[in-house]
């Protein structure tokens, strides 16, 4: 108990705000253009590792693209390592569009404010914090703990995690299960309740670029091979189509517990289940699942054109599809259906959809730490909509969960704050984190 009590030290939750506010800024936006220099976020961690006495490797793909991949010896060399990953690169962010410059790190009443502050240079900081408190009480984990700061997982993670995974995966050695970003933040979708829902699934990235072809000539003449024309309904029936539900073992779970929650009777193993009819019932809770019972595409870019009186030869148009585990073959079944024959589409950038178990004794030890500092939360497994640096790190055996624990007050939107303007973390939600991820860290 002794040990609960040193760690995380009041330095450590000193420093979890010092980190956060930092890091943010140090501008590491990625465009998704090649541009994004991460290199000095990377060097600010690996100093701060260093003097914590953890050895620290620096890894680039590309110049100013820098990872940093760090080893953390348990004390049971035969139990298996867990990873510890989070990202340094962060989504653009207009200065005209904020409160507050975003990437000033301004620590105003209680909250730190900057792109980054909940995806993820807040995480990076809580990890950074609790490790260091560690070293400054001597205390060691179970099992090894392997912390990887990446670049590139805001675009295509090609100089980050997928170049970590194809050519070092020596560094990730023993690792079977790994922890990051998007889970065990605070929803409150009532008043009284809170609820912490912890990623086990992945929706797979699937974006496709849509090339329509025709015949170019005189905006002014008549022309049925109007590649605009072609490619226009295309998207609009992309855009219009209602995916058939498909539901994995992670989001039935998810609804299962939600339902018990709010007192809803329902077997969602049922063939006849009504999952729109269900989530209506669920409220504002139903936003945790609604966008995961489902393969999506969303038209997102276009390209056509470059006269207003000539019909181009040619249009482009790009769309963000995601795909639930075993849906894939559905998902390129009904691309094929909609784009139809006069439009031709391929992957973009493709990326494989996760789950991980969630009657793992991981997952309880998970659930665990956050009812240790909210006895009245309710922890539930979710599938993300999106996803993250665990579809590369799968590559290497590693089953990944969003675990990233903040406690939010109910007037703060997780969501929308997810690359969204004014983002920003509460200091309390900081230190929550770090509690929680010393806890769950040092039992695991």
């Amino acid at each position: 108990m002794a040990e609960e009590v040193r760690s995380p030290d009041t330095t450590a939750l000193d420093e979890v705000v010092t980190f956060t506010s930092e890091l943010i800024r140090i501008d590491t936006t990625n465009r998704g253009g090649g541009d994004c220099r991460e290199r000095p976020a990377a060097e600010y961690v690996a100093e701060r590792l260093a003097d914590a006495g953890i050895e620290p490797t620096l890894l680039e793909r590309t110049p100013g693209r820098t990872n940093v991949v760090a080893r953390i010896p348990g004390t049971d060399p035969s139990a298996e390592a867990l990873l510890v990953h989070g990202h340094l690169d962060v989504v653009p962010a207009d200065p005209a569009e904020w409160s507050v410059h975003p990437f000033s790190g301004e620590v105003r009443d209680g909250v730190v404010w900057g792109r980054g502050a909940v995806d993820m240079k807040n995480m990076d900081a809580m990890v950074l914090a609790v490790v260091r408190s560690w070293a400054r009480h001597g205390i060691r984990p179970r099992r090894d703990i392997v912390l990887a700061y990446t670049a590139d997982e805001e675009a295509s993670a090609e100089d980050g995690s997928d170049f970590l995974a194809d050519r070092h995966a020596a560094l990730f050695e023993g690792c079977t299960e790994g922890i990051s970003e998007s889970g065990a933040f605070s929803f409150h979708p009532q008043p009284g309740t809170t609820l912490y829902p912890i990623a086990a699934g992945e929706r797979g990235t699937a974006w496709l670029k849509l090339t329509a072809r025709g015949r170019a000539g005189h905006g002014s003449k008549v022309n049925t091979a109007n590649a605009v024309t072609r490619l226009a309904a295309a998207v609009a029936r992309i855009g219009a189509h209602t995916w058939p539900v498909r539901l994995t073992t992670t989001v039935r779970a998810a609804l299962t517990e939600l339902a018990a929650l709010y007192g809803v009777d329902v077997d969602t193993s049922a063939p006849d289940l009504d999952v729109d009819v269900l989530l209506d019932k669920l409220g504002p809770a139903a936003a945790l699942v609604e966008s995961t019972v489902r393969n999506s595409a969303n038209p997102t870019m276009l390209e056509a054109g470059y006269k207003v009186n000539v019909i181009p030869g040619q249009a482009v148009a790009y769309v963000d599809g995601r795909m639930l585990p075993g849906g894939e073959e559905e998902f390129a079944a009904t691309m094929d259906l909609l784009t139809g024959p006069d439009v031709e589409w391929e992957f973009h950038h493709r990326e494989v959809p996760l789950e991980a178990p969630v009657d793992s004794p991981t997952f309880a030890k998970l659930r665990a730490a956050v009812e240790r500092f909210d006895p009245a939360g309710h922890v539930l497994p979710f599938t993300m909509s999106g996803g993250t640096d665990a579809k590369q790190f799968s590559r290497l055996g590693i089953t990944g969960y969003g675990f990233s624990p903040l406690r939010l007050p109910p007037d703060l939107d997780y969501g929308a704050l997810f690359h969204g303007v004014d983002e920003r973390v509460p200091v309390d939600a900081l230190h929550f984190g770090v509690r929680v991820l010393d806890h769950y860290l040092k039992s695991a």
